[in-house]
């Protein structure tokens, strides 16, 4: 098993998802909810939004495949994708949208289907957490170990996200705002330089 593999997949699966940065959405999303009704909404989304990653990390390349897509190409492609997440994180823009998609969510399902939509997707699985997930599985190349170790990172990942959304009220106040803002901010910097290896890494298949 590639260790440094399994340690570039958690940090970057951590920092796709985000579960501090998605606690105080959680709380806008289950406001007036009881406990027992934020524990059931924080499981389920979990769930969903684990069947979603566990798939794409499976099946992934075999979509690519099918598709005719190489991965250097999606690396490449993802990579960009990834940046533009950072960029987004780095200077604010990321949670202003995740805002904005919450309360358009609340307005026309009003809570209803909360743990599918938006929390679930496009919150935890959306974009950048999928892109990642097909990234990291085309990099552990078919090895099995790796390819459990990376399943076994993506349940650490989301696990996270469950603890965070039980615990939201407590680490939104512990972390305040400029706690958050800080925190995002680093996280952003650090996707930021993973985005920029995945598409050397595109580049450096492409041109061998």
């Amino acid at each position: 098993m590639d260790y440094d593999f399994l340690w570039t997949a958690l940090i970057t699966i951590l920092v796709t998802l985000d579960p501090p940065g998605l606690a105080p959405i959680f709380l806008s999303l289950t406001a007036g909810m009881s406990a027992r009704e934020r524990r059931d909404v924080a499981l389920r989304a979990c769930l969903i939004a684990l069947a979603i990653l566990t798939f794409f990390g499976l099946g992934g390349r075999l979509l690519l495949d099918a598709l005719g897509i190489g991965l250097p190409a999606f690396r490449i492609a993802g990579g960009l994708l990834l940046f533009y997440i950072a960029f987004e994180m780095t200077f604010d823009v990321r949670a202003k949208r995740k805002q904005e998609t919450v309360e358009t969510a609340v307005t026309v399902d009003q809570v209803k289907h909360v743990a599918a939509f938006p929390l679930a997707i496009p919150l935890l699985a959306g974009p950048g957490a999928i892109t990642a997930t097909i990234l990291l599985a085309g990099r552990a190349q078919g090895d099995l170990p790796n390819a459990i170790g990376l399943a076994l990172v993506i349940a650490f990942g989301v696990a996270c996200c469950f603890v965070t959304f039980l615990a939201a009220g407590r680490v939104a106040k512990w972390l305040g705002v400029m706690g958050n803002i800080v925190l995002t901010r680093l996280l952003g910097v650090i996707l930021a330089a993973l985005a920029v290896q995945f598409v050397v890494d595109g580049v450096t298949a492409i041109m061998i």
